[in-house]
């Protein structure tokens, strides 16, 4: 009976989530992301990227090595100004998730996936080596909530290497409740791109909205978790259905809905 708690317990450490960083961040994560063009026009409960905004000031994040040699990615993040000292900031790329269990994969959030918690994230910027080309995964500002990209080193599952070949992005990127502001309070997204930076399809509808996922191991499929917009007012309701929609991580373009 003992080893099969601890098995359970095991499994159980190995899931990731949307919604796990440490509690200070998680705090950090409710009150919004500011990245406003104009932040004497946000008040607390708009922390967001107005819908209609000009270009705002921005910075590149540190240059993310990816599993793809030819692919260097560079968060992008709204320049902020401290109103006390009229100092600036910008988000940082440390903020990684982190789980005890994760330690099996290089400290990696899934086998083969870094992952970039994206306070204060409002692009990411695309660079092909070879090329020189360079391009943006979004046209506009946008929210990120977490970027997902090929590990720089190689993973194992089951004994082999595990190589990924793409991008996957949660992220608020349309003023679905019509407030005129792209905050918290929108549709969450969750988007799949190649290699080349290129949108390739939703992984989840996008009358849905996004809250949270696991990693099964066993089938190297993510599970998804998020709310129907049933009624259309384009924000979550706690009443609304909950459903889950799978994700084969060996080939992203297979989803299906599981619950």
């Amino acid at each position: 009976m003992k080893s099969f708690t601890l098995y359970n317990l095991t499994i159980a450490l190995a899931i990731a989530t949307f919604i796990l960083p440490s509690c200070s961040r998680e705090n950090k994560i409710e009150k919004g992301f500011a990245v406003s063009s104009h932040d004497e026009q946000i008040g607390a409960e708009h922390q967001g990227v107005r819908s209609d905004s000009v270009p705002m000031p921005t910075r590149p994040g540190g240059v993310l090595l990816t599993g793809l040699p030819e692919v260097r990615l560079t968060p992008v993040y709204k320049v902020n100004i401290n109103k006390r000292d009229h100092s600036t900031f910008i988000g940082e790329n440390r903020f990684h998730y982190h789980y005890s269990e994760s330690e099996r994969w290089h400290g990696n959030l899934m086998p083969g996936l870094e992952a970039v918690f994206g306070y204060n994230m409002v692009n990411v910027a695309h660079y092909q080596v070879s090329t020189g080309q360079k391009t943006k995964l979004f046209a506009a500002p946008v929210l990120i909530r977490n970027l997902y990209y090929p590990s720089f080193t190689t993973d194992t599952l089951s004994g082999q290497p595990v190589q990924r070949d793409y991008i996957l992005v949660s992220v608020y990127n349309e003023d679905t409740n019509g407030d005129g502001f792209i905050d918290l309070s929108d549709l969450r997204r969750f988007y799949h791109f190649n290699g080349l930076g290129e949108m390739q399809k939703p992984l989840v509808p996008e009358n849905y909205a996004v809250v949270k996922s696991e990693y099964d191991p066993g089938n190297d499929m993510m599970f998804v978790y998020a709310q129907l917009d049933a009624n259309k007012n384009g924000k979550r309701d706690d009443m609304e259905p909950m459903h889950i929609f799978w994700i084969d991580l060996k080939d992203p373009n297979r989803t299906g809905r599981f619950y």
